[in-house]
């Protein structure tokens, strides 16, 4: 994602992914196609343990690529046009199916990504650290009042500045 710089839209998608911790895995072949792949620092709870990893493609779409057992997407979902069916009666059926919102820009795609792992795996997995393990609110809340009790609070309110930042970023979204 290097290459990017110089363009202000790019440099803030770079700068948000480093404040997150989120780090470009992308093959050459990948590159060659179009296709951006990214690991969080999240700790996948289905799949091993293994890092979730999220990709944009050429396509317009956005993926999670192993959080199941084939790469769901993850671009929004709209009605799709009304479909009509005969029935054997001779009455109407009428079906509306889903169709997803293709994002063909890659800034705007990269974006998005940003803000769906910000809501999807930031704040939803909070409770999930990057070894995996998961830590219950009231464990944390009694640790945070230990750790304050002691008077060593400087990283407790780094940490907390640093969730404001990410907060901060998803509102803005």
């Amino acid at each position: 994602m290097n290459n990017y710089m110089g363009d202000t839209r790019y440099e803030k998608v770079w700068e948000q992914m480093q404040l997150l911790g989120i780090e470009d895995v992308t093959s050459k072949r990948q590159a060659k196609n179009g296709t951006r792949v990214w690991k969080l620092p999240i700790k996948n709870e289905w799949n091993n343990g293994s890092f979730i990893e999220v990709a944009s493609f050429k396509t317009g779409y956005v993926r999670n690529n192993n959080s199941a057992s084939s790469n769901y997407q993850l671009n929004k979902q709209i009605d799709g046009k009304p479909e009509y069916y005969k029935l054997s009666n001779g009455d109407y059926r009428k079906y509306v199916g889903k169709e997803r919102v293709l994002i063909p820009i890659e800034i705007d795609r990269l974006e998005y990504l940003i803000s769906y792992c910000l809501k999807n795996y930031y704040i939803k997995h909070a409770n999930f650290v990057a070894d995996g393990e998961y830590v219950p609110k009231w464990q944390f809340e009694n640790l945070k009042e230990t750790v304050i009790e002691h008077g060593i609070d400087m990283h407790v309110k780094d940490l907390e500045n640093k969730l404001d930042t990410i907060k901060r970023i998803a509102d803005y979204e």
